[in-house]
C-alpha cells in the first residue's frame, strides 16, 4: 500500500452555483475518497483573472470538513510575509491539521508582478526571503525583516499553527528543487518526466540531508477524463488552453488522458519514484464524472 494523498481542484463551476449546490459538489468529492482540494493563487493573471488561494480554501474548508486544503501554489512574493503568515495561521486555526502550503515564484505572466509593483527579476529572491520569514513566524519566532526587501522589526504571529504547517516548493527548475531542499518539506513538481521527477527528489533530499524533514514531494498536473484518449484530450486541451492561453501541445506529453486506469497507469511511476502527493486538475464531461474517476484513480494509486 502507498501512503500517497490525492487532491483535485474545486469543481470548475463551483463559484457560479448556489451554496447548497456548492456543498453537494464538494460532498461528492469527499465521498469519492479524494483526500484534499487544492487551488491555484493569482492576483491578476492573464487578462485580469485571479484566485485568492487562502480565501478560496477557507470557504471550501467550512463547507466540507473531510477535505484537506492544499494551496498549490501561493505566489508568496506578491504578499508581505507578515500578511501571508497571518492568512495561513488563520486558515490553520479554522482547519487544524488539514492545511498544506505550496509556494512558487510564478512567472507565466510577468505583468502580474508589475501591476503589484514587484520587479519580476526579484521574484526568486523575494520568495526565498518571504518563505524563510513566514516559516519562522509560524514556528513562533520573533522575526525581523531581511533588510533588503523587508525592513520590519519584532514581528510576531499568535497563535501559531498546531500541528506545524508543511510547505512544499513548486516549480520545474533546478532553482525550485534547491529552494525545496533549503526551505521546504518537499518539491512540488509539474510537467516533468518520471526520470526528471526521480532526479529532482534525489537532489532535494541530498541537498537537504542536514535538515530533519518528513519529505512530502508531490506532482501537480492536469488530466483529461473520457471513455478514450481522443474524448479526454478534447476536454483537457480546451481547459488548459483557456487557462494558460497557449497551445495544449506544449503540455500534452505530461498530461494523462482517458479512463481511471489510463490515468492511474500514467501516475503510478511517479508515486514509485517518491511522490507522496498527487494534485490533479481534472477535465471531463461532468463534475460528477471528474470526482468519480479521480476517486478511482486514488484507490489505484494507494494499492500500488
Amino acid at each position: 500500500m502507498n501512503d500517497v494523498r490525492v487532491g483535485v481542484t474545486p469543481p470548475w463551476d463551483l463559484g457560479s452555483v448556489a451554496a447548497e449546490d456548492q456543498r453537494r459538489r464538494l460532498t461528492a468529492v469527499a465521498d469519492a475518497g479524494i483526500d484534499h482540494i487544492f487551488t491555484a493563487d493569482h492576483v491578476s493573471f492573464i487578462g485580469g483573472a485571479g484566485i485568492d488561494g487562502p480565501v478560496r480554501l477557507a470557504a471550501i474548508g467550512g463547507m466540507e470538513p473531510r477535505l484537506g486544503l492544499y494551496l498549490g501554489v501561493f505566489l508568496l512574493s506578491l504578499r508581505h510575509p507578515l500578511v501571508a503568515a497571518r492568512q495561513i495561521a488563520s486558515l490553520a486555526e479554522m482547519a487544524p491539521g488539514r492545511v498544506t502550503i505550496g509556494v512558487g515564484v510564478g512567472g507565466e505572466d510577468r505583468h502580474e508582478f508589475e501591476v503589484c509593483e514587484i520587479d519580476p527579476a526579484t521574484r526568486g529572491r523575494r520568495t526565498d526571503s518571504a518563505l524563510d520569514i513566514v516559516r519562522r513566524l509560524l514556528d513562533g519566532e520573533t522575526v525581523h525583516g531581511d533588510g533588503t526587501f523587508y525592513e520590519f522589526t519584532d514581528a510576531l504571529i499568535r497563535p501559531t499553527p498546531e500541528p506545524r504547517i508543511a510547505f512544499t516548493v513548486g516549480g520545474r527548475s533546478d532553482a525550485a528543487i534547491e529552494r525545496a531542499a533549503r526551505l521546504g518539506d518537499g518539491w512540488l513538481a509539474s510537467w516533468c518526466s518520471v526520470g526528471r521527477f526521480a532526479s529532482g527528489v534525489a537532489i532535494a533530499e541530498e541537498l537537504g540531508a542536514d535538515r530533519s524533514v518528513d519529505w512530502q514531494h508531490g506532482l501537480q498536473i492536469w488530466a483529461g477524463i473520457g471513455d478514450d484518449r481522443a474524448e479526454a484530450r478534447g476536454y483537457v486541451a480546451d481547459g488548459m488552453q483557456t487557462f494558460y492561453g497557449i497551445p495544449f501541445e506544449a503540455f500534452e506529453k505530461y498530461t494523462p488522458m482517458g479512463t481511471a486506469d489510463d490515468i492511474a497507469d500514467f501516475l503510478l511511476p511517479y508515486v514509485e519514484a517518491g511522490a507522496k502527493v498527487i494534485n490533479v486538475s481534472p477535465c471531463g464531461p461532468t463534475r460528477e464524472a471528474e470526482a468519480e474517476v479521480m476517486g478511482a484513480v486514488a484507490q489505484r494509486l494507494r494499492r500500488g
